[in-house]
């Protein structure tokens, strides 16, 4: 029995956040909303929505030594995960955090807390500029460090916004201790080959991919074959997320259908109204990680995972718009009373003609 269904090493930061109608062009100017500060970082946002939904959680990541990096850590225990792993400033160890938030340490206090700069247009699109902070500072020591966490794990999640040797280190270590691997390249990066190849799912959205397969050539417009590309690339399956139409999820076993022992399927997505659609690859990818850690088939943990996806878009922020299993529950059993719904109009229609 593991103590935590998802241990997430990565990123955690202050989310500066303006809305605007439109992004502006080179050298123009535009007027945007009041600024809003909210929780985030890829790291964060991940065992923070695994949290909200019951998940046994922590984080390994470093903040700084001020004000975001306390509002950092006192949103990871609101949301229930747990502060083990956090780190304060650059030359902190595990377990610094208390339950008053960060106590800090001297040494760190030239390592200020990750900035994320991000503004949302009209559509609910958004663009992100990071300054990485204290992220840049965890280091493989730390994922040493951290070994009883690793050891601890079912799941451990991944990202790349710290340091790219951090993250083999997190991978490897994963591997060392028989946790299952999730990594989502984001921001793209190349990957050590040993590293893709312990990855069970890799997850990345159509921009990722696509960036993770540029070799010169044009791709084509069909995630199947970008999921044949990237597996090829080593990793051991692949998730790739399709916005409003989903995701599609290949590997060996999956699906009923196989060929040379890959399969391949698409998992539809609720329709919504997107609110704001910051932190909600996040969601997917915690969510995903924490129903592996529980024993879910792949697919099964991505038709999860799109539900809670698809909800968090519908309000602004990235934490703040995470759902309870409640709340996704309560979504499930609409969407099967719509679906039955529509069932009956179609019949009924039928028997009309």
């Amino acid at each position: 029995m593991h103590a935590y269904d998802l241990l997430v090493v990565g990123s955690a930061n202050a989310d500066l956040v303006i809305g605007l109608d439109r992004r502006p062009g080179p050298g123009e100017t535009v007027l945007g909303s009041d600024l809003m500060i909210h929780p985030g970082g890829k790291g964060a946002n991940q065992a923070a929505a695994a949290a909200r939904l019951g998940a046994r959680t922590t984080l390994l990541a470093r903040v700084g030594d001020d004000a975001y990096g306390r509002m950092l850590a006192e949103a990871q225990r609101d949301a229930g995960a747990a502060l083990a792993g956090l780190l304060v400033g650059s030359t902190d160890t595990p377990g610094t955090v208390g339950k008053s938030g960060t106590d800090g340490a001297a040494e760190g206090k030239d390592a200020p807390t990750g900035v994320a700069l991000i503004t949302v247009d009209a559509a609910g699109d958004n663009s992100i500029v990071v300054s990485p902070g204290a992220n840049a500072r965890l280091t493989s020591d730390d994922v040493a460090a951290a070994r009883e966490l690793f050891e601890a794990a079912a799941v451990v999640s991944l990202q790349l916004e710290i340091p790219l040797e951090t993250v083999a280190a997190a991978a490897r270590a994963a591997a060392e201790h028989g946790a299952r691997l999730v990594l989502n390249p984001s921001p793209p990066a190349r990957l050590p080959e040993d590293v893709l190849a312990l990855c069970d799912p890799l997850v990345l959205n159509e921009h990722e991919a696509r960036l993770l397969l540029d070799d010169g050539q044009s791709l084509t417009a069909d995630p199947e074959e970008w999921a044949t590309a990237l597996l090829a690339l080593g990793p051991r399956s692949v998730v790739v997320t399709l916005g409003a139409e989903g995701a599609l999820v290949a590997g060996p076993g999956v699906g009923s259908e196989t060929t040379d022992g890959i399969g391949m399927v698409r998992v539809p997505t609720p329709r919504v109204r997107a609110v704001d659609t910051t932190g909600a690859g996040d969601a997917f990818t915690g969510a995903l990680g924490w129903r592996l850690g529980r024993g879910d088939r792949l697919e099964d943990a991505v038709g999860y995972a799109v539900r809670v996806g698809a909800l968090a878009v519908t309000r602004p922020g990235a934490q703040e718009s995470y759902p309870g299993a409640e709340e996704i529950g309560a979504a499930g059993a609409e969407e099967a009373d719509a679906r039955e719904a529509d069932t009956e109009e179609a019949d009924a229609q039928e028997r009309a003609e």
